[in-house]
C-alpha cells in the first residue's frame, strides 16, 4: 500500500485500489489463525461445520481488514485538516484548503497534530465516513507531523546481559526456521519487542515514551544470534496541558500509534532508521565493503526460500507492505481475548525496500496471484463474498484471489513453499503490524498458524492428554473415532511438525457452523460462558444462562468431551473463543444464513424465542452480533431484481447488480436485528419497570428528577442509558430504520414501473407485526417459556421498540421541525406510525407513543404556523404530521395557536383597511355624502370584529339572522357579543358574555322538541334526527356556531357521542366500541349477537332479527332492509349505491309520506350466523350514516368553516370532543390546588369553610359553582391546571339583608365576601349559584 492509495478514484486509482485489497487480503489469509470445530465437540456440531474458502468471511481477516482501512483513512483526514488538497475551489469544509479560501486575507490557524488527530477519528467514525473526504486530495509530500517528536538514539550495550543471556530453546529455534524470509526483508531491520509499559507511555511526557527498535546484522547465524538493538527510538518531551481532556486522551501512544503505522510514517521510519543504521555502522568501523557483503548473504538466504523475482517486483513491496498494518487498535492495545498485555514489543520496524525504482502505477500480472503451498485441493474455491462491504472489489477480480491454502500445485508436492509468495508482501504481516491484527497470533516467535500435527484419520487412536508447549499451543492431541475427514476439527498448534503434516495442513481451511438454532445458541453461549471468555461488555445481566423448557422431542446438544478431573486447557478455550466468534460472524454476517437459522418450516421463530438467542448472544459478544447484523443489514438496500433494469436493458437506475431480497425476506431480516437491540436493554422483571423507563427516555432524561417515575433505581436509569448510546448498537438501529424508508421507496417504483396492477407485496414491516402478533395460532414456538415470561415480553417489545426510535431520533435531531424522510429519522417515523395504528394490537396507550423531549424544544407559535404551508415529500417531513407524538395539552397549544394566528391576520387586514378609508375620507377632498357613503360600503370590510347583537328572546333566531350569508373575513374575526343590551343589560364582552350565548344557543337548538336532534335519556347524548323535519340550512347553521365556538377558544355544554367526532375527522365508523358511548344498549345487544355460541340455540331462532334497519321518526317507524356494500364502493368509499333515507321535510309541501316498511313489500332475511358480522357492520352505517346523511353533512360544512382543515389533523377524536364539550368531571381537590386568592391566603377561615362547603357538593352543584364563576360549565382541556379560577376578597358582611356572592366570568374571578360563620356562608353561595342569571357588568 503506497501513498498513492490516497488519490481520488479513477480507472487506474481503482484497480491500483483493488489491487492493494486483493493483496492484503491475500497476506493477511496466509497469516491469520484460522478458526476450527475443537476436537472435543459433541458429534451433532459436526454435521453442522462448513469450511470457508472465502477471505472476506473469515472473522480475523475482516477485522485485521478493517482496522487497516480505518487507519489509512484517518491519515487521509489529518492530511486534508493539516495541508488541504491544494484547489482553487475546494468547496469541502474540512479541507484546510477550503478555510483558507473562504478567510480570504484573514489569517488561518493550521491545527497542531493533537486537534487534527482528535477531529480525524472523529469523522472517520462516522457513517458513511468517505463521503467526507475532499475528492481533489493529494498525498502529502512530507512525512506525517506525528513523527517529528520522534528522535533516534544510540541503545545501550549491556556486555553483562549478553553473557548471561540464555540460548534460544530448539523448540523456538524450530519456530523461527520454519517462516523463511522474503528477499525484500534481507537488507531490512526487523523491531523487537520493547516492554508493554513504554507502549503505555505512563503518562510522564519528561520521560517520553520509549519505542524500542532492534537493529540486527543478519548472517548465515543471524538467527542463532540474535543481536541487541543498536538504536532506540524516544519520543522528545513536549509540553502537554493535563487539564485538557482531548490532549492526554488522544496525545497518547494508543492514538499516535494511528499515525505511526501508517505507510507513509513506516516509510519515513524505515528511511530514517537505514540513514542511523549507517552512521552506527561508520562509528562501528564497518564499512561499505562489509554492508555489502552482509547484504549479499541476506540476498541469498532469501533466494534459498524460494520467491520469484516477479513477486519482489510486486505493487506491495516496501511501501505496499506497511500498508497492511494494524488499523483501527493500535498495537500496543492489548485485546479482548489476551489475558495480559502487550506493550510496544509487538511494534515491529519496516523492513529496509530492496534497491529499485518506486513503482507508482503497478499492475498485476499472471504471477501476482496467491501462489498455492502443498497440499491437498479442498472441495471449495477461494470466493468473494456476495455482501461484501467493500464495493471496491468488483467480481472481475474475483479469480485474481485464490486460497493458497486449498490450491495445491502437483508440482509443490514435494516442498513446502514460502507463505509470504502469494501476497506480494515482502514479510508476513502479523510480524509487521504484531497482534493487534489478530488478537491470537505471536510476534517474532509466532509458529506456523497451520503446522499442527494432523494424522491420517484411520492412524488416530482415542483421544490423549493435551501437550502444551512453552508458547501455549496444543502440540498433540487425539479425536474421537468416527469423525469424517472432511470435517477434520482443531487440534491446536504445534511448535514443530514434519514436511508432510505441513503440507497436509496447507489445505485445511476455517471453519463455522453453517447454521443456528435455539439448541447451538444455548451450547455456545454456555460454552463461552463457562470458559469465562466472553466479551467485556456494560449490558446487564453480564450473562444470562437457560430459563426455558425443552419441547417435547426437542434435541439437546452433548457437553463437551472434557475430563472433569483435569483442569480444561488454555488453549482449547482459546480454540472455542476463536470458532465462536467466527460462527458469528459467517452466520450474522450473512442474511441467507441468518434467516435460515432462525427459521422454522418457512417462518420465523416466535418473538420470544427470537428475543432469548439474541439475549444470550449479546451477552457473550455484543459488538460482534451488532457489527454482523450491520453488515448483513446492508442487504436491505439492495434494489429487487425488476427495479434493477427499468423500461429497457440499457436504463440503468442503479449503478450495480446486487443479490436482493424480497420483502418478506428483508421484513424477517429487519426483525432478526430489532429483536437483538431489545434483547440488548437490561433485563427486568416487571412491565411497570418498563413503562416508567421509556417515560423517562421520553423526556430526553437519563435519571428521572422527580415524580412517579422518579421511583426507579438510578443504577437501572444509567444501564439504559449505556445500551442506548451504545455506538454498535446505534450504527445498526439506524441502518435498519433507514432501510424502512428505502424498501417502501423500492415498492413505489415498482407499482409505478413494473407491475402496478399486479398483486402487491406485502410492506417490509409485516413480518415484525405478524411476530408480535401473540394471538397468532400459526406462529411457531421453538421454546417453552412460563406465562408470566410470555405476558412481561408482551409488554417489552413494543416497548423498547419505541424505546430505540426515540434514541435515533435524539442522536439524529438537529433541533428543527422539518426531518429528513429517507434517513434514520424517518426510518423512525415510520416504524412509529405503523406502531400506532396496530396500538390496539400491540396493547400500547396513546400514552406510549409521546415524545415530550420534541415539544419542550419547539416553538408553540411558530412551529404550527409554518407547518400550515409545508407540504410534505419523501425527502422532508414535518414533526407536526406526526401528532401522536405530543401530548394532548401541546397539540391543543398548536390547534389554539393555528386559530389566533389566523384571526390576528384577519383583524390586522381590517385595521389597515379602516386606516385607509379613514385617512382617504379625511384628506381625500371628498364631500360628506360621499364620506358617508364610501363609509357604509366599507363597512364589512373596515370591521374590525364579528359583532352579534342577541336579545335573550330569541337566542338562536338573532343567531341564524345575523350569521346568515356571512363572509369567510368576517367569521374569521374575533367575536364579540351584545346579549340582553336592549332589556337593559350591562355586559361587556371579553369572554364571559360569549360562553353565556353559545350556552344559552346550543341549548335551544339541541332542543329535542324542535326535531332536528334527539337526546338519549340515559347517556344524554344528542344525535340527528333521521329524516328530520328541519331544513338542511339550520343544521349548517348550527355546525357553524360549533365552529365560531371552537375558533374562539369556548367550550360548549353539548354532548355529541365520538361517532361524530371520527366522521368529522375523517375516520371510520364501523366498530361496536365506536359507538358504545353514544349507544350503549345496542352495543350491548349487538355483541351478544356476535358472541352467542350456536350450541345453545340458533342465531335465527333466539335473536329473531331480520336484515333490516329501523327508526322511530315523530311516532312513526320507518324500517328499511339494509344493503351491503361491494368491495369496489369500499375502495372508492362512494354513497351513491346507497337508498336514499326518506326525508319528512320534503313531505310538508303535500307530498305522500314514506313508507314505513320496504317499499318494494318483500320480507327481509333473518340474520345467521353467517350473515351476522356483515349486520353489524350494515347496522352500525345505517345508524350513522345513511339515515342522517343529509342532516350530517349540512352540520359538517358549518363545522369546517371557520377551521383549517389541517389543524384538524392535530386532533384524535377524543380530543377534538375535549376541545368542543370540555372536562365534565369536576375534580374539586385537583381545583383546589390550581386555585389563586387576592385579598386573603388559603389558611383564612373563610377560605376553609369555603372548600369544606364545596367539596360536599354533588356533580350538580359543581357545574353551577364552575358555570358561575367561569359561565361554562365544563372545564378546558387539560383540566383545572389551564382554568382561571380566581377568589377575591370582597370586604366583609355589613348588611342586615346579607350581600351574596357575584363573579367576574370574562376573568374567573367570584367575589367572596367575608360572612360571620360557615352555615351563612353556605346559605349565601347556594343563593348566588341557583339564581345565577343575566349580568351586571360581566
Amino acid at each position: 500500500m503506497t501513498r498513492d492509495a490516497m488519490r481520488p478514484t479513477s480507472a487506474g486509482g481503482s484497480s491500483r485500489k483493488n489491487d492493494s485489497e486483493l493483496d492484503l487480503l491475500a497476506g493477511l489469509w496466509q497469516e491469520a489463525r484460522f478458526a476450527r470445530l475443537p476436537c472435543d465437540a459433541p458429534r451433532e456440531l459436526k454435521d453442522l461445520v462448513e469450511d470457508i474458502d472465502n477471505p472476506k468471511r473469515v472473522y480475523a481477516i475482516h477485522k485485521a481488514s478493517r482496522r487497516h482501512n480505518f487507519q489509512l483513512l484517518v491519515q487521509k483526514y489529518i492530511v486534508q485538516l493539516r495541508e488541504g488538497c491544494g484547489a482553487e475551489h475546494c468547496n469541502t469544509s474540512t479541507c484546510f484548503t477550503c478555510r483558507k479560501r473562504i478567510a480570504g486575507r484573514a489569517p488561518v490557524r493550521r491545527y497542531n497534530t493533537t486537534s487534527a488527530r482528535t477531529l480525524a477519528l472523529h469523522l472517520a467514525s462516522q457513517e458513511n465516513p468517505e463521503h467526507g473526504l475532499c475528492p481533489n486530495l493529494r498525498p502529502p509530500k512530507a512525512p506525517p507531523a506525528a513523527l517529528s517528536s520522534l528522535v533516534f538514539v544510540p541503545s545501550p550495550k549491556p556486555q553483562l546481559r549478553d553473557e548471561r543471556a540464555p540460548p534460544p530453546s530448539p523448540k523456538a529455534q524450530a519456530v523461527h526456521n520454519h517462516r523463511p524470509a522474503s528477499p525484500k526483508t534481507s537488507n531490512v531491520d526487523r523491531i523487537q519487542p520493547s516492554s508493554a509499559r513504554s507502549c503505555a507511555g505512563e503518562g510522564h511526557a519528561e520521560r517520553g515514551e520509549r519505542i524500542k527498535i532492534a537493529h540486527s546484522r543478519t548472517g548465515p547465524d543471524d538467527h542463532r544470534q540474535p543481536r541487541r538493538p543498536g538504536f532506540t527510538v524516544i519520543e522528545e518531551p513536549v509540553s502537554k496541558d493535563h487539564r485538557s481532556f482531548a490532549a492526554n486522551l488522544f496525545g497518547t501512544v494508543a492514538f499516535k500509534m494511528l499515525e505511526w503505522l501508517t505507510p507513509a510514517a513506516v516509510e519515513d521510519m524505515s528511511r530514517r532508521a537505514r540513514s542511523f543504521r549507517g552512521e552506527l555502522d561508520s562509528e562501528d568501523g564497518l564499512g561499505d565493503a562489509a554492508a555489502a557483503k552482509l547484504d549479499s548473504s541476506k540476498s541469498e538466504n532469501a533466494a534459498k526460500s524460494g520467491l520469484s523475482k516477479s513477486l519482489q517486483d510486486s505493487p506491495l513491496s516496501s511501501d505496499g507492505l506497511h500498508g497492511n498494518l494494524a488499523n483501527g487498535r493500535s498495537p500496543c492495545l492489548p485485546s479482548q481475548s489476551e489475558k495480559e498485555p502487550r506493550g510496544l514489543k509487538d511494534v515491529q520496524q519496516p523492513l529496509e525496500p530492496a534497491p529499485g525504482p518506486r513503482v507508482t502505477n503497478p499492475r498485476r500480472n499472471s504471477n501476482a496471484k496467491v501462489r498455492t503451498s502443498s497440499g491437498t485441493k479442498p472441495k471449495r474455491q477461494l470466493s468473494i463474498d456476495p455482501y461484501a462491504q467493500d464495493s471496491a472489489a468488483e467480481e472481475p477480480f474475483a479469480a485474481l484471489l485464490r486460497s493458497p491454502r486449498a490450491i495445491a500445485g502437483p508440482a509443490e508436492r514435494g516442498s513446502r513453499g514460502p507463505k509470504t509468495a502469494g501476497s506480494s508482501l515482502s514479510r508476513p504481516i502479523s510480524q509487521l503490524s504484531s497482534a493487534g491484527f489478530f488478537d491470537d497470533v505471536s510476534l517474532e516467535k509466532m509458529p506456523p498458524p497451520k503446522s499442527i500435527d494432523v494424522k491420517p484419520w484411520n492412524n488416530r487412536a482415542q483421544p490423549s492428554a493435551p501437550k502444551v508447549s512453552e508458547s501455549g499451543s496444543l502440540t498433540e492431541v487425539g479425536t474421537a473415532p468416527g469423525v469424517s475427514g472432511d470435517r477434520s476439527c482443531s487440534l491446536g498448534s504445534s511448535a514443530a511438525a514434519g514436511q508432510d503434516s505441513e503440507s497436509e495442513d496447507e489445505s485445511l481451511l476455517p471453519q463455522a457452523l453453517a447454521r443456528l438454532d435455539a439448541e447451538v445458541v444455548d451450547f455456545l453461549c454456555d460454552v463461552i460462558q463457562e470458559d469465562g471468555t466472553a466479551e467485556k461488555h456494560m449490558l446487564e445481566p453480564q450473562s444470562v444462562t437457560r430459563f426455558h423448557n425443552r419441547q417435547a422431542g426437542q434435541r439437546s446438544l452433548a457437553r463437551r468431551k472434557r475430563r472433569l478431573a483435569q483442569a480444561y486447557p488454555t488453549n482449547m478455550r482459546l480454540e472455542w473463543k476463536l470458532f465462536v466468534e467466527q460462527t458469528l460472524f459467517y452466520v450474522l454476517s450473512d442474511p441467507h444464513l441468518a434467516l435460515r437459522s432462525f427459521t422454522q418450516k418457512g417462518q420465523l421463530y416466535d418473538s420470544q424465542t427470537l428475543w432469548y438467542c439474541m439475549l444470550r448472544l449479546t451477552r457473550i459478544a455484543p459488538s460482534l452480533v451488532f457489527h454482523s447484523l450491520w453488515m448483513a443489514a446492508a442487504s436491505l438496500f439492495a434494489p429487487p431484481k425488476p427495479l434493477q433494469t427499468l423500461r429497457s436493458p440499457t436504463t440503468k437506475v442503479f449503478p450495480k447488480n446486487e443479490p436482493s431480497l424480497s420483502n418478506v425476506e428483508a421484513g424477517r431480516l429487519l426483525s432478526i436485528c430489532l429483536h437483538a437491540l431489545v434483547a440488548a436493554a437490561p433485563l427486568v422483571s416487571d412491565s411497570r419497570q418498563l413503562y416508567d423507563m421509556s417515560r423517562i427516555r421520553s423526556h430526553g432524561l437519563s435519571l428521572a428528577g422527580s415524580g412517579a417515575v422518579a421511583r426507579q433505581p438510578t443504577e437501572l436509569c444509567l444501564q439504559y442509558e449505556d445500551i442506548f448510546t451504545d455506538d454498535m448498537a446505534l450504527r445498526l438501529a439506524k441502518r435498519l430504520f433507514t432501510a424502512i424508508t428505502t424498501r417502501r421507496y423500492f415498492d413505489e417504483l415498482r407499482q409505478s414501473n413494473i407491475d402496478g396492477e399486479e398483486h402487491q407485496e406485502q410492506d417490509v414491516l409485516a413480518p415484525l407485526f405478524s411476530q408480535l402478533d401473540f394471538l397468532n395460532m400459526d406462529a411457531v414456538y421453538v421454546l417453552d417459556f412460563s406465562f408470566p415470561d410470555r405476558a412481561l415480553h408482551e409488554t417489552r417489545v413494543p416497548i423498547l421498540l419505541l424505546d430505540w426510535a426515540r434514541a435515533v431520533m435524539l442522536n439524529e435531531w438537529d433541533g428543527s421541525p422539518e426531518v429528513a424522510g429517507d434517513g434514520p429519522f424517518g426510518g423512525t417515523l415510520a416504524l412509529i406510525e405503523a406502531m400506532y395504528k396496530r396500538r390496539h394490537e400491540l396493547l400500547l396507550a396513546d400514552a406510549q407513543f409521546r415524545f415530550d423531549y420534541l415539544a419542550e424544544r419547539l416553538d408553540t407559535i411558530k412551529v404550527p404556523i409554518s407547518w400550515l404551508s409545508h407540504t410534505p415529500t419523501r425527502q422532508r417531513l414535518h414533526l407536526l404530521d406526526f401528532p401522536y407524538l405530543f401530548s394532548p395539552s401541546t397539540l391543543v397549544s398548536y390547534f389554539r395557536a393555528i386559530n389566533l394566528s389566523r384571526m390576528g391576520r384577519y383583524y390586522e387586514e381590517a385595521s389597515s383597511l379602516h386606516s385607509k378609508i379613514k385617512l382617504i375620507s379625511h384628506q381625500g377632498g371628498l364631500t360628506q355624502h360621499h364620506k358617508d357613503e364610501l363609509t357604509e360600503r366599507m363597512k364589512v370590510a373596515g370591521a374590525n370584529y364579528l359583532v352579534l347583537d342577541i336579545s335573550r328572546d330569541a337566542v338562536l333566531q338573532d343567531a341564524f339572522d345575523q350569521l346568515w350569508r356571512r363572509e369567510e373575513r368576517e367569521l374569521l374575526r374575533p367575536l364579540k357579543v351584545r346579549l340582553g343590551e336592549s332589556s337593559g343589560e350591562e355586559g361587556f364582552d371579553s369572554g364571559g358574555v360569549q360562553q353565556e350565548f353559545f350556552r344559552m344557543a346550543i341549548a335551544e337548538a339541541l332542543n329535542p322538541d324542535y326535531g332536528a336532534f334527539t337526546v338519549d335519556e340515559r347517556t344524554r347524548m344528542a344525535w340527528f334526527l333521521p329524516g328530520s323535519l328541519e331544513d338542511e340550512w339550520k343544521f349548517e347553521l348550527i355546525g357553524l356556531l360549533v365552529s365560531l365556538a371552537v375558533y374562539n377558544g369556548l367550550t360548549l355544554p353539548v354532548t355529541f357521542p365520538k361517532a361524530l367526532y371520527r366522521k368529522l375527522l375523517g375516520e371510520p365508523v364501523t366498530e361496536l366500541h365506536h359507538i358504545a358511548d353514544g349507544w350503549p344498549d345496542l352495543a350491548s345487544g349487538l355483541t351478544s349477537l356476535l358472541e352467542w355460541d350456536e350450541k345453545d340455540g340458533l342465531v335465527e331462532d333466539v335473536f329473531a332479527r331480520t336484515y333490516e334497519f329501523s327508526v322511530s321518526t315523530f311516532g312513526q317507524v320507518v324500517t328499511r332492509e339494509m344493503k351491503p356494500l361491494s368491495d369496489d364502493h369500499h375502495r372508492r368509499r362512494s354513497h351513491q349505491q346507497d337508498e336514499a333515507w326518506p326525508q319528512f321535510s320534503k313531505t310538508r309541501s303535500g307530498s305522500p309520506a314514506p313508507p314505513r316498511g320496504n317499499p318494494d313489500g318483500d320480507d327481509a332475511p333473518l340474520v345467521t350466523s353467517a350473515n351476522r358480522n356483515a349486520y353489524v357492520s350494515d347496522y352500525i352505517r345505517y345508524l350513522t350514516d345513511v339515515s342522517v346523511r343529509p342532516q350530517y353533512e349540512a352540520f359538517a360544512r358549518g363545522f369546517h368553516t371557520c377551521l383549517h382543515p389541517k389543524s384538524l389533523t392535530l386532533l384524535t377524536p377524543s380530543l377534538l370532543q375535549s376541545v368542543v364539550e370540555g372536562v365534565q368531571e369536576i375534580d374539586i381537590a385537583e381545583l383546589k390546588r390550581y386555585v389563586r386568592y387576592i385579598g386573603w391566603d388559603a389558611s383564612h377561615r373563610t377560605v376553609r369553610d369555603f372548600w369544606s362547603i364545596v367539596k360536599r357538593y354533588d356533580d350538580n352543584m359543581k357545574r353551577k359553582l364552575l358555570e358561575f364563576v367561569t359561565a361554562s360549565d365544563r372545564l378546558p382541556v387539560g383540566g383545572p391546571k389551564n382554568l382561571m379560577f380566581i377568589v377575591q376578597r370582597n370586604g366583609e358582611e355589613d348588611d342586615p339583608a346579607g350581600r351574596l356572592p357575584t363573579s367576574y366570568t370574562c376573568y374567573g374571578t367570584l367575589l367572596l365576601p367575608e360572612y360571620k360563620d360557615k352555615e351563612v356562608l353556605r346559605e349565601r353561595l347556594a343563593m348566588a349559584l341557583e339564581n345565577a342569571q343575566g349580568f351586571g357588568f360581566a
